[in-house]
């Protein structure tokens, strides 16, 4: 008699499937890695990988097709035009984004959406520095992203650990509703930005961060992008908390003012000039400043009454 015991090492566990998520990998120039990236997802059980790439002049898009994606050639420039390009041709209700230089794992993405499929979060953001590879990242990149992720925490009262990361899982939905503009490499702010704005429900999730293939070129220039992000960052609190915006500005003002009143008065004691000029710029810098701070204020009340407007109508629904 034939023995119906099966040895385990022959059973075979098939991946999820995942028919209700596109994966969207914004890339330029990503020919040594986007194949291994794509044939990841694809183990993973991911049967919809869209490729939009960025007219790379290497064989980025030949090699994303020969893999199983699908390549959409961007109309626009920058990975925040490509992002919002890829929306548009996405029509499942989940979404996941990665880069396509191979620093972000397809094993994470299980854990990324199951805050989106347990209805915990609509946008989910992988954290790199919960396990980052120690040459991951250089030392000037980890202190810039520390620098910019406490920036946004003390902006929008929330840190959400991570906010440059390109490994996000999010709801086509919740993605509709934002107002995104970035064309660059602020994209990530803006998403991060959106939903504190639009109170989408967001989750940290811990994430491995790989190193470039050495054969690969990163397309991020630290100082010129960076400084971008800064910017942007600066830019989208004027809608979210203009006190900070305006605050911030107005306050500086004011110190300039009294800095230079202070000057005119040392002028005047000790060497008895006189500089009507300066005295003038002084109290104009100082009453500039004091209108911009009742500016924000004025504005931050506005906002926070308007928040509350929301979620009373949200929870009328």
């Amino acid at each position: 008699m034939q023995s119906s015991t099966t040895s385990s090492a022959e059973i075979t566990t098939p991946p999820p499937q995942y028919d209700d998520v596109s994966v969207v990998l914004p890339t330029l120039d990503e020919a040594e890695t986007i194949g291994s990236v794509v044939d990841g997802f694809r183990a993973q059980g991911f049967s919809e990988v869209l490729v939009v790439d960025g007219n790379s002049e290497d064989a980025t898009r030949e090699i994303a097709a020969i893999h199983g994606a699908r390549v959409v050639i961007q109309s626009g420039e920058g990975k925040g035009q490509a992002v919002r390009e890829a929306l548009s041709h996405v029509d499942t209700p989940y979404v996941l984004m990665a880069d396509g230089d191979g620093t972000y794992r397809p094993e994470d993405a299980d854990a990324m959406l199951e805050p989106l499929r347990s209805g915990e979060a609509e946008h989910v953001i992988g954290d790199r520095f919960a396990d980052m590879a120690d040459d991951a990242m250089g030392r000037l990149n980890r202190a810039g992203n520390g620098l910019i992720n406490r920036a946004f925490a003390y902006i929008h009262g929330r840190d959400l650990g991570d906010i440059l990361s390109g490994y996000r899982a999010f709801t086509r939905e919740s993605a509709e509703r934002m107002a995104l503009a970035e064309d660059g490499f602020g994209i990530e702010t803006e998403l991060a930005v959106e939903c504190m704005r639009r109170n989408v429900p967001t989750a940290v999730v811990p994430i491995r961060y790989e190193p470039r293939p050495e054969s690969s070129d990163t397309n991020l220039r630290p100082f010129r992008d960076g400084g971008l992000i800064v910017l942007t960052l600066y830019r989208l609190a004027r809608t979210h908390n203009p006190l900070f915006y305006f605050g911030s500005v107005g306050i500086a003002s004011m110190l300039l003012g009294v800095a230079v009143a202070g000057w005119v008065g040392y002028r005047w004691v000790v060497h008895s000039t006189g500089h009507e000029v300066m005295a003038l710029v002084s109290a104009s810098a100082v009453l500039f400043g004091m209108q911009l701070v009742m500016f924000g204020l004025l504005s931050d009340l506005i906002v926070t009454l308007h928040r509350e407007q929301m979620r009373r109508l949200d929870g009328e629904r």
